[in-house]
């Protein structure tokens, strides 16, 4: 069977890889888009700090988006898991869940990252709506609340201090674990209460969440937020070979281009090495993926044009 080829594949369907799709299809490129149906944000209940959609939630995004995409004659859209990208000779082999293999000139990798969280009784079912863990997408919804802060590192005191104007009081939440003295006086400061037992788990309640501990009173919070490590959701850094950055998102330099000739990322899954992790929001994502396609296209360019 002959196997069909693409200026490009986008591998990702949430707002990095829709945005490259159609950034690819307004240039009349052929691209093919693949869904896993697997979406970091799927928890959240709406997305925030988007102009014109703040508020809406993200499935609606997603919606919105594929409308767009087929007013581009270009552009296909699949609801297929990509399992495997290798280089080929003029191009990219990409091996499809249902056995198929399509040929690419170009790649752009939106796969985005998985979160893992605080192995916590009834964290999960919260989170995303009650707990949180981007003080820029979710705070402003805890306004005038008791927030709390779960964890030991420089990074919970940071979202401890970002969210000051928002909440009417803030408690770290050690887990048992121990501040560093800087940290904590930084904490005592700026009037955040600390907290060091362990915690038991956390239910959803009126106010928001009873968090309960191994010893000491429950803590009643109209927030919680929580960080946590995360990981490349697919394969295709490691397969290609890709340069990683210590976070563990690929690196890509400000147009978007990886390592490797032809390959390209956006979303959370990259970053270039100015900054120490992804900006996890929807719209940086969805401007990644736009930059990431036009780069791909200027790639396409000079290879029919041999532009040097």
């Amino acid at each position: 069977m002959p196997v069909t080829t693409y200026d490009a594949v986008v591998i990702g369907g949430g707002p990095a890889g829709l945005q490259a799709a159609l950034t690819l299809g307004r240039m009349h490129r052929t691209a093919l888009l693949l869904d896993s149906g697997e979406y970091r944000n799927a928890p959240a209940e709406h997305l925030h700090n988007f102009a014109t959609h703040d508020g809406m939630p993200p499935a609606e995004f997603r919606s919105a988006a594929r409308a767009d995409l087929a007013a581009y004659g270009t552009v296909e859209v699949r609801d297929l898991l990509a399992t495997a990208v290798t280089r080929d000779d003029d191009g990219f082999r990409v091996d499809l869940a249902d056995g198929s293999p399509v040929a690419a000139r170009a790649l752009v990798l939106a796969t985005g990252v998985a979160d893992t969280l605080p192995d916590l009784p009834g964290l999960q079912p919260i989170f995303g709506t009650v707990a949180a863990t981007c003080p820029y997408c979710h705070g402003h919804e805890f306004s005038g609340k008791h927030v709390a802060v779960l964890g030991n590192g420089p990074h919970t005191a940071r979202v401890a201090l970002l969210v000051e104007r928002i909440a009417s009081s803030r408690t770290v939440l050690t887990d048992g674990g121990e501040l560093d003295p800087a940290t904590r006086a930084l904490l005592d400061r700026a009037g955040v209460a600390v907290r060091e037992e362990p915690v038991k788990g956390v239910c959803r309640s009126a106010v928001g969440a009873t968090v309960s501990f191994a010893d000491g009173p429950d803590e009643e919070v109209g927030g919680l937020f929580v960080s946590g490590p995360f990981a490349q959701r697919a394969p295709f850094a490691e397969q290609l070979g890709l340069s990683l950055l210590d976070s563990g998102c690929v690196e890509v330099d400000a147009m978007g281009r990886t390592s490797a000739p032809g390959v390209f990322a956006a979303g959370d899954m990259a970053h270039t090495s100015a900054t120490p992790m992804p900006m996890a929001s929807v719209l940086t994502a969805a401007a990644s993926g736009l930059v990431a396609a036009v780069s791909a296209d200027a790639h396409l360019l000079g290879r029919d044009h041999d532009l040097s």
